[in-house]
């Protein structure tokens, strides 16, 4: 299948949006499987970019825990452990106190529409495959930091978000999402409410359970091509709902 490249009168920075957005689907939802090479020469083919470009995406990638960079400038699929999970987890559990913190009693009529319909597409996503309901679950998260306005807790809190994914992704065990998608809707009317302890007791209680609710069971092996796995995430408009997150508003 002939690449479809990124279009040349994009900026560089959304050139490499578009390249993270696929490998970190292609990854989360076990396309790629752990320390699968990431060639930067093949992903400008499949992409229709420079090596730059592609080299850029990947460090992006490495600074979230997705992917890991060797020497003589090899990438890999990261294969993070189940102690780093549980740390990351911590991490991101007070993480996520302070944003639903910043946010309780203080979402739009428009915020809340938006979070709702995404947790609607977690429900729709339930039947399916595990690691699209992790991912759909994650980016519920990151919504939620970009709802701050605040770049440092963007930055921070979707690096950790995307890594314990990763995790998540690679060692739960098959489990029903319906706790989850339940408990989205029960810190939404606590923010609603704009309820801060209740909210910030909600979130924590969330993510522990989260991280309590996975079990180590690796993946299988499946030894595809790089770009034959990557096609399905490069082309835009096949299918599965695009979340696309608000752009984060800086203080002046």
């Amino acid at each position: 299948m002939a690449p479809r490249p990124v279009s040349k009168t994009a900026e560089p920075s959304d050139k490499v949006g578009v390249i993270c957005r696929a490998l970190r689907r292609a990854i989360i939802e076990q396309a790629l499987e752990p320390g699968a090479k990431l060639p930067e020469d093949s992903l400008g083919e499949r992409f229709g970019v420079s090596r730059t470009i592609a080299r850029h995406a990947l460090g992006q990638l490495a600074a979230e825990g997705l992917v890991e960079l060797r020497r003589n400038r090899i990438a890999v699929v990261a294969t993070p452990s189940w102690q780093e999970a549980r740390d990351a987890f911590d991490i991101r559990i007070e993480l996520e106190r302070l944003v639903v913190r910043q946010l309780a009693g203080k979402l739009t009529k428009s915020q809340i529409a938006e979070l709702n319909a995404h947790v609607d597409a977690e429900d729709h996503a339930r039947d399916g495959a595990d690691a699209v309901s992790i991912r759909l679950a994650t980016e519920f998260h990151i919504l939620l930091a970009h709802m701050t306005n605040s770049p440092i807790l963007v930055r921070y809190v979707s690096e950790v978000a995307y890594r314990c994914c990763l995790t998540l992704s690679l060692y739960s065990r098959p489990h029903s999402s319906e706790c989850g998608i339940n408990e989205h809707r029960a810190i939404i009317a606590a923010l609603v409410k704009g309820d801060e302890a209740k909210v910030m007791s909600l979130m924590h209680s969330h993510l522990d359970s989260v991280a309590s609710r996975a079990l180590v069971a690796p993946s299988p092996q499946r030894g595809r091509d790089l770009l034959d796995i990557l096609a399905p995430y490069a082309e835009e408009g096949e299918g599965e709902r695009v979340v696309k997150l608000p752009k984060v508003v800086r203080a002046r």
